[in-house]
């Protein structure tokens, strides 16, 4: 309020006494300094959010944002430092790149960790004089920096959906205590960044999806000329072949008199025409599964946005019940085959297969193992098991040197059935992991490639098996997962093994081969019987 004098009345020429007087002129200049400080903090606040309004068009990374946030708001309030803490999810931990006074060094706390995370928890404001005498507070940034904490507030940034994004946490005002004032401040000021942080958060969740599809697509990329180098490769054999034999058939045909035809021309023409009729029914099978893959994603896509949908009550009852249905039909599409999913016994499966599997790698020195309680039961279609455990037996050989194992083990975890298949094999190395389940994965480099018969080491292969088995889980309602190590002797994967242990210059024992690489393929299934 401005404070006036009142007119002196005409004639009264009696002045007041000296010491009122001195008081009057004393309370007017404090009313002024007071009106002063007043337009100033006011000039300032307008201006932070005037600011504030501004960082939608300079397009600013989250990291700036948040740097650029703490530093108006700790000029505004005049505290010494803030920082603005984000709430990551997937690690449940708060963060931030903004702390004023600590030249921007990244923060990672535990969600529930000190009164940052007591703020976050509970979405309430704490406003502390001696933040020392909260026992939630943690003394150790102090300790370790040499900075003194004494006045400290928390304030829970919202979101639109009432939900809590993250903490502005200032500390030491420069002129006293956090006032109501700057509470009351600062509220207005955090909801209006709050809209700011949800569209950088956006916008970055989007760049990073869209970096994600980029590397995918590369990673594809990458992944399809090496397979399309493999199959160039596979194709030579037999078109040579096959070319050699017409030209041997051209010279014979066109002698005076013709010459005789022995019938090995005939059946090596027949036997790699085969061949050639086999890796056109890979390369549909690998297409053909992607494709099945493909629109299993979109509809887990669509489940996904109508359920989000619902939940918002975006749509009616009604639109998401018929969505259902058509979801359903959908599903049913996608099925191979429907199937019957009732809990059967798996071990007589497992030993028909692994007997299959030595009477095929007959003249491979391996030891193939069974292990596990041959009573227990899972929900899975005998026919896909079969064709499950075949590509991973043979996956498995097929990368296992002679002397080495392959054992598979049945056992129960809780509520879950664990199937496994486990070799001693060379391993994967980690940048060959990722295309394991594309069907476009090689299991060596094309110049090493040695056309050789299944089940054979290194026998190659696009990976057409374990991507039926990926397909097979999807469908069929049960996870695939691996765990691998690359022998620790052959760390690239130009690096070739001799193929047995016998010959390897790095093992002697059997022992020696599985300590040094090896993978294992599950197979897990939920909801089985005890």
């Amino acid at each position: 309020m401005i404070m006036t004098l009142s007119s002196v009345p005409p004639g009264h020429n009696e002045g007041p006494p000296s010491g009122a007087g001195e008081r009057r002129t004393a309370s007017r200049r404090r009313q002024d300094r007071d009106l002063q400080r007043f337009r100033q903090n006011f000039a300032r606040k307008l201006e932070a959010l005037q600011e504030l309004g501004q960082l939608i068009s300079l397009d600013l990374e989250i990291d700036l944002l948040l740097l650029q946030l703490a530093e108006k708001t700790a000029r505004v309030v005049r505290a010494e430092r803030c920082s603005v803490f984000l709430y990551d999810r997937q690690r449940n931990e708060l963060w931030s790149t903004a702390a004023t006074g600590l030249n921007g060094a990244v923060i990672r706390i535990p969600a529930s960790s000190g009164l940052a995370g007591a703020c976050f928890q509970t979405g309430e404001i704490i406003n502390l004089e001696d933040a020392y005498g909260d026992p939630r507070f943690n003394p150790e940034p102090d300790s370790r920096t040499g900075y003194r904490t004494r006045g400290l507030l928390c304030l829970p940034i919202f979101g639109r959906d009432r939900s809590v994004l993250g903490v502005m946490q200032l500390l030491n005002k420069r002129e006293g205590p956090f006032s109501r004032e700057d509470i009351d401040f600062l509220q207005t000021f955090v909801n209006h960044a709050a809209v700011y942080l949800e569209m950088a958060q956006l916008r970055q969740a989007r760049l990073e999806a869209l970096e994600q599809s980029q590397e995918e697509l590369r990673s594809l990329n990458r992944a399809k000329d090496k397979a399309l180098n493999h199959l160039s490769h596979e194709l030579r054999t037999p078109l040579s072949v096959i070319q050699g034999n017409l030209r041997l058939l051209e010279r014979r045909l066109a002698a005076d008199p013709p010459q005789p035809i022995k019938g090995e021309i005939f059946a090596g023409l027949d036997k790699n025409l085969e061949r050639l009729v086999e890796i056109q029914q890979e390369a549909e099978k690998i297409v053909r599964s992607h494709q099945r893959l493909e629109d299993r994603r979109l509809l887990e896509i669509l489940h996904e946005r109508m359920d989000r949908w619902r939940r918002r009550q975006e749509i009616s009852p009604q639109l998401f019940h018929q969505w259902q249905v058509i979801q359903s039909w959908l599903s049913g599409r996608l099925q191979e085959t429907p199937g019957v999913r009732e809990p059967r016994p798996l071990y007589p499966v497992i030993l028909e297969q692994v007997d299959r599997v030595r009477e095929r790698a007959a003249d491979r020195e391996l030891a193939l193992v069974v292990e596990g309680d041959r009573t227990i039961a899972g929900p899975v279609e005998e026919r896909v098991l079969r064709e499950t455990l075949w590509g991973l037996l043979k996956n498995a050989v097929e990368n296992t040197p002679d002397g080495g194992r392959v054992r598979v083990f049945l056992r129960r975890e809780g509520r879950e059935v664990v199937l496994g298949v486990e070799d001693t094999g060379v391993g994967i190395t980690p940048e060959n992991q990722k295309y394991l389940f594309d069907g476009l994965f090689p299991t060596q480099e094309t110049d090493l490639y040695t056309s050789k018969k299944p089940f054979a080491f290194n026998a190659g292969g696009k990976g057409l098996d374990l991507l039926r088995c990926k397909l097979f889980g999807q469908c069929y309602g049960f996870r695939l997962a691996f765990e691998t190590r690359r022998c620790r002797h052959l760390p690239r994967n130009e690096d070739p093994c001799p193929g047995s242990i016998a010959g390897c210059p790095y093992c002697r024992v059997p022992e020696d081969c599985a300590d040094s690489g090896g993978t294992v393929f599950t197979l897990i299934f939920e909801g089985a019987e005890p």
